[in-house]
């Protein structure tokens, strides 16, 4: 047994550290949910009352579990941390899964597999500066889907 003591402040920060680690890994889930992850969701939840933070987390009764209150996404940085993360989680994986395609599309899979990761750093450089600079520029405002 490891035994953490905390003030206040560093629970709360544990608190939101454990929201936005178990949203990451299980909000995009609904019959997969990884189950140890809410187990310690709602282990850490459990320490709210101690801490004098039922305002941020409260026990439901009839579900038999601690939940976040609305309170506690409006009034700390979790949104706001969860939206950067969207946000730069989207134009990454934009730009990567568009110069990858277009990569593929210039050299085809046989090739890149032959190619050493130094060669296939330096080819595929040029379409990722290539859409970095569109979407800095432009945003989505020139992506079109052609039928």
């Amino acid at each position: 047994m490891i035994e953490i003591k905390l003030t206040k402040e560093q629970y709360e920060d544990l608190v939101k550290l454990v929201y936005l680690g178990n949203w990451m890994i299980n909000a995009i889930r609904t019959d997969d949910k990884i189950e140890k992850y809410d187990m310690i969701e709602q282990y850490i939840y459990s320490f709210a009352k101690n801490a004098n933070l039922e305002n941020y987390i409260v026990f439901d009764d009839e579900l038999n579990k601690f939940y976040p209150t609305r309170e506690f996404e409006l009034e700390t940085d979790v949104d706001e941390y969860r939206d950067e993360y969207n946000n730069e989680i989207f134009w990454d994986e934009l730009i990567d899964r568009l110069s990858v395609r277009d990569f593929i599309k210039a050299y085809g899979k046989d090739a890149i597999e032959k190619m050493s990761l130094r060669e296939q750093i330096v080819k595929k450089s040029p379409f990722i500066e290539k859409y970095e600079k569109e979407f800095e520029k432009h945003g989505i405002e020139n992506l079109e889907i052609k039928k």
